[in-house]
């Protein structure tokens, strides 16, 4: 694994393509990953009150998403994008292949939040684009989310 991660773990929003490259031009997808040793929960308080997507540590947890590789000089616009976040180095696995990367993470909570419908759309959308597992989709069509 390398020590300075020059790749983009994206678990929300971000899965999106067109969402990542809108704030981080250089985006090019470089597979499916998964996270172990977390848990994906909407607990994040964003700008607009609502919920947005976040990770925590948790034994036994898994949260699934892709990986891209960006230029250095999209970091600073990227880092910009997630206010109130924290960009973190953790280890994903593509198959087989264990890597170190970048992700967000944010001890900027809400307690009882409820993502928006559009937001948890987003992430579905994501997902399905890049064929993430159907369990792993179903976990995502659970989350609880409301109309704007």
């Amino acid at each position: 694994m390398t020590s300075t991660p020059t790749c983009y773990f994206a678990y929300g929003s971000n899965l999106s393509a067109a969402r990542l490259r809108g704030r981080a031009p250089s985006a090019v997808r470089r597979g499916v990953a998964r996270a172990p040793g977390f848990a994906l929960r909407l607990d994040k308080r964003g700008a607009d009150g609502s919920a947005k997507a976040n990770i925590h540590p948790a034994a036994g947890g898994v949260v699934w998403g892709a990986v891209y590789a960006l230029d250095p000089e999209d970091w600073p616009r990227l880092d910009a994008c997630e206010r109130d976040y924290a960009r973190i180095a953790i280890d994903v696995w593509m198959g087989e292949k264990p890597m170190r990367v970048h992700t967000y993470r944010s001890d900027l909570l809400i307690e009882d939040a409820v993502a928006f419908e559009w937001y948890k759309q987003l992430i579905l959308d994501g997902a399905r684009e890049h064929g993430l597992p159907e369990e792993w989709r179903a976990v995502l069509e659970a989350l609880p989310a409301r109309e704007r």
